[in-house]
């Protein structure tokens, strides 16, 4: 927890120096971002853990996937190099084309077939299907099903299990991501730093107090404030729109 505070503010000053905007990571791209989004609006009084449980996003929030959320922010501020960035491009675009090529095969319900899918625990073809639906039976995976993927091209470890991954909880993932897309409308709406909340007016003098003391940068970070009401942040909505 200490690691990640001192890293952030590292980057940040250094960032300040050069007249930069600091880099800001929040509830759906980090750990870190859960962290210190909790420590800025919530009151704690004893010492902070970083638990999964803490993030609203977690099924996104992977060590699986860390390089791919995180590589592209630390090339921009200087601290992935060309050669890892590259890396990381290549790896995204092997990942994309191999879960369309997977989501297009057609597996037939032949007895070589059925027989193969019968060692491995699983049920019968009625009709063919696709690779992608086979992955997606809770006894099969990408790897397992290699012996009957002929045009399987040779991938790295890594991205398999991305491949197995994306397929396997579209879903929930999909469903997590249109989360996200919500939480970030509410992070985008910015909170002008020189705002006086004494002048807002129908706002609950605890929500003034809390929002003068911890100022957050967005309405999204506002309304994570213990003691801050919906109906508050209606009010300083309407304030911030005729403003």
């Amino acid at each position: 927890e200490a690691a990640a505070q001192g890293l952030i503010a590292g980057i940040n000053a250094a960032r300040k120096i050069q007249e930069k905007e600091p880099l800001i990571l929040d509830r759906s791209e980090a750990y870190i971002g859960v962290l210190i989004d909790d420590l800025v609006t919530k009151e704690n009084h004893e010492p902070y853990r970083m638990m999964t449980s803490r993030a609203e996003y977690r099924l996104l929030l992977r060590q699986d996937n860390a390089d791919i959320r995180l590589t592209k922010k630390g090339y921009e501020i200087g601290l992935i190099d060309e050669k890892r960035y590259e890396k990381l491009l290549k790896k995204e675009e092997l990942i994309r084309q191999e879960i369309e090529r997977v989501s297009k095969v057609h597996i037939g319900a032949n007895k070589t077939v059925q027989e193969y899918l019968e060692n491995l625990g699983s049920t019968e073809l009625k009709s063919s299907a696709t690779l992608a639906e086979l992955i997606r039976r809770p006894e099969l995976t990408y790897e397992s099903l290699k012996e009957i993927d002929a045009e399987r091209p040779l991938l790295p470890e890594d991205v398999c299990e991305q491949v197995n991954i994306y397929i396997k909880y579209e879903g929930y993932l999909q469903r997590q991501m249109k989360q996200v897309e919500q939480f970030k409308k509410l992070e985008k709406k910015r909170i002008p730093a020189d705002i006086n909340y004494e002048e807002v007016q129908s706002l609950r003098l605890e929500a003034k107090q809390k929002l003068s003391q911890i100022r957050p940068a967005s309405i999204g970070q506002a309304s994570r404030i213990s003691g801050v009401s919906p109906a508050d942040i209606s009010v300083l909505l309407i304030y911030l729109e005729k403003k």
